[in-house]
């Protein structure tokens, strides 16, 4: 069994608790729990649930509200505000860190040994192959620098805010999201020594590879084509491109299938799918929808009911 900082048998993961990978996966569970607590609460959701042009949705009334003096410190923290254009932090953060991940990977440094170490043997045991761990990482990678280029190329100047607290929220999903692409591999990792050769196409891809490889590579140029597009609006309006016919965000839906083809691509042997991905699709899916739920409001107020009629927000024929 992976060793354990206590040393007490039967107990592995940090403080002897929680594993590595089940801390990973907690994270993101943590934070979809927070997703649904703002969504549900109302004095939660007028001040945090809305940013940018959507910001005009926290109403005079919820201003007042926040007179009281339990919750004049949230009406604090809702104050307070970054440029909409520090998104383009999140993809420097995201490919700095997963250009460390992979700097970590090819050393067996310590840190990684250190991670290994308070894995559970069962964890170990059920691991990612190397080749599904380096092909996950460099999709990861992919999907970064693309982020990037687009925050970069694309991006226009803008009066818009973001919240600090979802500025803050950013930075902690892609820390995570950028180790959760590989830690289920750690076993593997553990014990493999990375040369050249791991490199090479040396054995015919999988059909899980055949099946999702293309599926990633199509909701990537989907989600680029409607960024794009959306940077060609001169002004805020009810887009016409043909990926929004029918889905108020399609671009959060293609972030969503991204994550989803990660999922099934780095599901260890014998398993369908990489629950810590799962975990991490679980807090996309709410934080997204939240906002295209947010986004489809905005649209009716803004441009009348015939802009969003026979929409989906996000999830054709589901959500």
């Amino acid at each position: 069994m992976g060793a354990s900082i206590d040393g007490d048998e039967g107990q592995t993961g940090i403080l002897g608790v929680v594993d590595a990978v089940d801390l990973v996966r907690l994270g993101f569970l943590q934070a979809t729990v927070m997703i649904w607590i703002l969504r549900t609460i109302p004095f939660l959701h007028s001040r945090f649930a809305v940013y940018g042009a959507r910001g005009s949705d926290y109403s005079p009334a919820a201003k007042k509200e926040g007179s009281s003096a339990v919750l004049k410190p949230l009406d604090w923290f809702a104050g307070l505000h970054v440029s909409h254009g520090y998104f383009t932090h999140f993809y420097i953060f995201a490919t700095g860190s997963i250009a460390f991940w992979i700097t970590q990977l090819a050393t067996k440094s310590r840190v990684i040994q250190a991670i290994a170490s308070n894995t559970s043997e069962e964890h170990l045991q059920n691991s990612m192959s190397i080749q599904q761990v380096i092909l996950c990482t460099a999709l990861m990678a992919i999907q970064s620098v693309r982020r990037l280029f687009e925050c970069i190329a694309l991006s226009k100047p803008s009066k818009s805010k973001m919240l600090v607290a979802h500025y803050l929220l950013g930075f902690y999903y892609y820390a995570l999201i950028t180790v959760a692409v590989w830690i289920e591999g750690i076993g593997a990792i553990q014990s493999h020594t990375f040369t050249l050769t791991d490199f090479r196409i040396t054995q015919v891809p999988s059909l899980r590879t055949w099946i999702w490889v293309p599926v990633f590579l199509m909701a990537s140029g989907v989600q680029h084509d409607c960024h794009y597009y959306l940077s060609t609006l001169k002004t805020y309006t009810v887009p016409t491109h043909p990926a929004f016919s029918r889905v108020v965000s399609p671009h959060y839906t293609a972030e969503c299938v991204i994550y989803l083809s990660l999922a099934f691509l780095a599901a260890p042997q014998g398993q369908l799918v990489n629950k810590t991905l799962v975990c991490a699709l679980s807090f996309i899916v709410s934080n997204l929808g939240t906002t295209a739920h947010i986004t489809k409001g905005w649209y009716q107020r803004k441009f009348g009911e015939d802009s969003v009629r026979g929409k989906w927000r996000m999830i054709p024929f589901l959500f």
